[in-house]
């Protein structure tokens, strides 16, 4: 073999070698970032209840629960897994609260935690999103109130046929069915267990509600909920009340 083509082989070879050396890093760097990381002693909690939902029912909060004096009520029924500024990988915020129903799709129904108006885009299979035209925490902003993953893996949705893809605007009231807890992820490869999530958006000054994925666009739920749901004050404590 010409020299040449045995030096590129061997450079090839050793591409190889620092890739797979290179993910092997990053997936030890998860995993302890998980295992050390600031809120392992609560995720250690909830990993464990996932494993057996049934191991402790005391941790799990019910639909329609108001704690103190909160303004929302509590949407579903399950344990709240993961909460806003909790971290699934090195770089990541995670921008509202995680509610695992520890059952199988399409059972565990989905309320509306405070009255507005909803809308779900022509596009959205497992979402939907509600205006607050008042901030109960404060007169005169606008917030949004986002719900998401009440679909199959396949996109085949549990929201409620009240709500049709687009819908625009239709006001509800508190405890209103929305749908149901699903596991849709946008791939039907990689369904995220079977949970709701939801996050207070901020409006972006023009009547419209900002990018939730970026978690500056969104608002800490703690005060909302009366719970202790911002992962950098609450590291060691699955959040509860009666």
């Amino acid at each position: 073999m010409p020299a040449r083509n045995m030096c590129i082989m061997r450079l090839m070879s050793t591409k190889i070698v620092l890739l797979t050396l290179l993910t092997v890093i990053l997936g030890a760097g998860a995993a302890l970032y998980f295992t050390f990381g600031k809120n392992s002693a609560r995720t250690a909690q909830v990993f464990d209840w996932l494993r057996d939902p049934s191991s402790h029912p005391e941790l799990r909060m019910k639909a329609s629960t108001q704690c103190d004096s909160a303004p929302f009520i509590f949407p579903t029924d399950g344990l709240i897994g993961f909460i806003w500024d909790d971290s699934f990988r090195p770089g990541h915020r995670h921008q509202g609260i995680d509610i695992f129903a520890g059952t199988e799709i399409g059972v565990t129904a989905v309320i509306a935690t405070y009255p507005g108006y909803l809308t779900r885009q022509p596009d959205w299979k497992s979402s939907i999103i509600i205006r607050v035209p008042d901030d109960p925490l404060q007169a005169g902003r606008q917030i949004w109130v986002y719900y998401t993953h009440m679909a199959d893996p396949q996109g085949n949705s549990f929201i409620s046929s009240e709500f049709p893809a687009g819908t625009s605007e239709v006001f509800v009231e508190t405890g209103t069915l929305l749908g149901y807890q699903g596991d849709y992820s946008g791939d039907p490869n990689n369904p995220v267990g079977v949970h709701l999530h939801v996050s207070i958006v901020k409006d972006d000054g023009f009547g419209k509600f900002m990018n939730e994925l970026k978690i500056e666009n969104t608002y800490d739920p703690s005060p909302y909920f009366g719970l202790p749901l911002n992962a950098n004050e609450n590291t060691d404590t699955i959040p509860i009340c009666k």
